[in-house]
């Protein structure tokens, strides 16, 4: 099925594609973030199946679109369409930026890996040195995050996935003595000080089949999704007595910051742009 992207004429065109879509508030933090560094931009949200991807950027990159993101279930998708990677796409093999280049072709990068980890450790004073993790999910919002956590030097690095195979062959291409891959069925009796959820559960309300018991005390919980009330996942880590159950929308905004930097060569104020998202959240 055919895609267009309408942009408007005015400003510079960014955009952010993914399937869902509706929630996102990509847009709203780009507004804030050129607004707040005087810079002249349109960001618009568009649902872009996997199936209407490659059609749907080559559309947006030929009307001059300057940049995009990519969110879920585009982030491996756009590592194969990116021309050129970044250190960090490269390592992830997943890519939720991707940036026009003077020469034309598209630079990829994934700044998901540094915007948790800015989150979770200065947003929210959380260890990650010697901590036992948790992440949930073996797909492509897992791929950007596990090389920035393993340079935390946490105790060890357990991936489960509702598909053993698929969590064995990515913590194979780390090569990692620290990361190990592991089934929910076998998460039985072993606890963590940190569980972060990867998959795309909580965007369909569900949770991932968890055993009870496994997050050690003290031990925080956060899902790499977000929303304007807690996710299944947030209220899970509630009912364990998590010290912290969090959802994703302090990484969302510090992702894009390191994106909107990229894009533009100005770093926006992040902890601004994150009290006011909370705010606007709080009053539903």
């Amino acid at each position: 099925m055919s895609i267009t992207v309408e942009l408007p004429v005015t400003n510079d065109q960014y955009a952010v594609f993914g399937d869902p879509i509706s929630h996102s508030k990509s847009p709203r933090i780009h507004q804030l973030f050129a607004q707040q560094t005087a810079q002249a931009l349109h960001y618009q949200a568009k649902q872009v199946s996997a199936e209407q991807f490659n059609e749907a950027v080559e559309d947006f990159f030929s009307q001059g679109g300057k940049g995009l993101n990519c969110t879920a279930p585009l982030k491996e998708l756009a590592w194969q369409r990116a021309d050129a990677l970044t250190d960090a796409a490269r390592l992830a093999k997943a890519v939720n930026t991707l940036k026009r280049l003077a020469d034309g072709r598209l630079q990829g990068d994934n700044t998901d890996g540094a915007g948790l980890i800015k989150d979770l450790m200065l947003n929210h004073a959380l260890p990650l040195h010697a901590a036992s993790i948790l992440l949930l999910g073996a797909g492509g919002a897992s791929r950007g995050i596990i090389g920035p956590l393993l340079a935390q030097s946490p105790k060890r690095l357990v991936i489960a996935n509702r598909t053993l195979d698929k969590a064995t062959a990515l913590a194979a291409e780390f090569n990692q003595p620290l990361l190990v891959a592991s089934g929910f069925e076998a998460l039985q009796g072993q606890q963590f000080d940190l569980i972060l959820n990867a998959t795309s559960a909580s965007l369909t309300g569900e949770l991932p089949a968890l055993p009870a018991g496994i997050l050690a005390a003290e031990g925080s919980c956060y899902d790499l999704a977000y929303a304007n009330t807690a996710t299944p996942f947030v209220s899970w880590g509630r009912s364990q007595n998590a010290a912290k159950s969090l959802d994703g929308l302090g990484m969302l905004v510090e992702q894009a910051a390191a994106a909107f930097y990229l894009w533009r060569g100005i770093y926006p104020d992040t902890a601004s742009v994150i009290t006011l998202l909370n705010a606007e959240r709080n009053a539903y």
